[in-house]
């Protein structure tokens, strides 16, 4: 039987516009962009409708993001469209956590927004950067970098995203991540790319934004789950909300396994994914994990009939 999976975007894939389709034309997706922005004293229509330096600081960031993207779901299960299966790439854990029933959708967003902060600030600006790896195995990654801490300290510079095959993301110290950059890409690598990002995400050195973040995540009350999320950090499903809090403090520090939660979500037999939140960026590193499975997106208001449509056309198809 045909399952689906609602997918969430990370950081990244913010533009100005997102979400405004839904505030205008929704009183659901309305009220959670309003609720947001009085909970966190900010001005969330202008920092996710108009074009402004704030939406690309991993600190406002992260709140705009995960309230565009819970905002549009609401609006997509009014619609009658739900999910066996969620999972969301780093940041966009929080949403799909809460679109299993685990969250509140203002404790995700009261969460992200103090998890960007931290992320932001625990390592001086820089002293830590990533840098994107394209068209080399990650096994090879993996093994160069192991080679390069002989001497160094662990977590110098190790692998924040396993995204599709043929493009990873390292992180770590700055000057360390270049000498891979360059190691990398005598080891085969097409081509390689330092990001512009304002810290090492996904980095032992970001071990005490975790700890930081466990005290805010103990004042939170979770729920238990209507349906299994997948975690980044194992890449496979959590059906015991339990697990969560220690899973989301250690998800900050630790490699994104998002090729691996995918082809995870596949053996178990999800076929069909929707994509909700802004951009295509998930659809693209789809087509190079497993291009037989289908993938729709919801980034904006039209896109909502589009895919149920869709959906339905499919199914009466099979």
């Amino acid at each position: 039987m045909s399952k689906i999976a609602f997918i969430y975007p990370g950081q990244g894939a913010q533009k100005a516009g997102m979400g405004a389709d839904f505030y205008e034309k929704s009183e659901t997706a309305k009220a959670i962009f309003d609720e947001a922005g009085r909970m966190l004293g900010l001005d969330m229509k202008a920092l996710c409708f108009e074009e402004n330096e704030k939406l690309d600081l991993t600190e406002y960031t992260q709140a705009a993001l995960v309230t565009t993207c819970l905002a549009m779901t609401r609006v997509v299960k009014e619609r009658g469209l739900r999910p066996d299966m969620t999972a969301g790439l780093s940041l966009g854990e929080y949403c799909a956590i809460a679109a299993a029933g685990g969250m509140d959708d203002m404790d995700a967003i009261r969460l992200v927004r103090k998890r960007g902060i931290l992320m932001q600030n625990t390592v001086p600006a820089g002293e830590g950067g990533m840098c994107a790896v394209m068209g080399l195995d990650s096994v090879k990654i993996e093994e160069t970098l192991a080679k390069m801490q002989e001497g160094r300290n662990p977590g110098d510079v190790t692998i924040a995203n396993y995204n599709c095959p043929g493009q990873i993301v390292i992180t770590g110290k700055t000057a360390a991540v270049k000498d891979a950059s360059v190691k990398l890409k005598e080891a085969g690598a097409k081509r390689v790319m330092m990001l512009n990002v304002s810290g090492p995400f996904h980095s032992p050195l970001l071990v005490p934004a975790g700890e930081e973040l466990a005290a805010e995540l103990e004042a939170v009350t979770l729920h238990p789950l209507q349906i299994p999320y997948v975690t980044n950090v194992t890449a496979e499903k959590v059906e015991d909300i339990a697990k969560t809090k220690g899973l989301l403090k250690e998800q900050v520090s630790s490699s994104v396994r998002w090729m691996q939660s995918m082809e995870y979500m596949i053996r178990e037999g999800v076929d069909t994914f929707v994509e909700i939140g802004p951009g295509k960026t998930l659809a693209g590193f789809m087509k190079k994990i497993e291009r037989d499975v289908k993938v729709y997106n919801i980034a904006s208001w039209d896109d909502v009939e589009k895919t149920i449509s869709g959906l339905c056309e499919s199914q009466t198809k099979d």
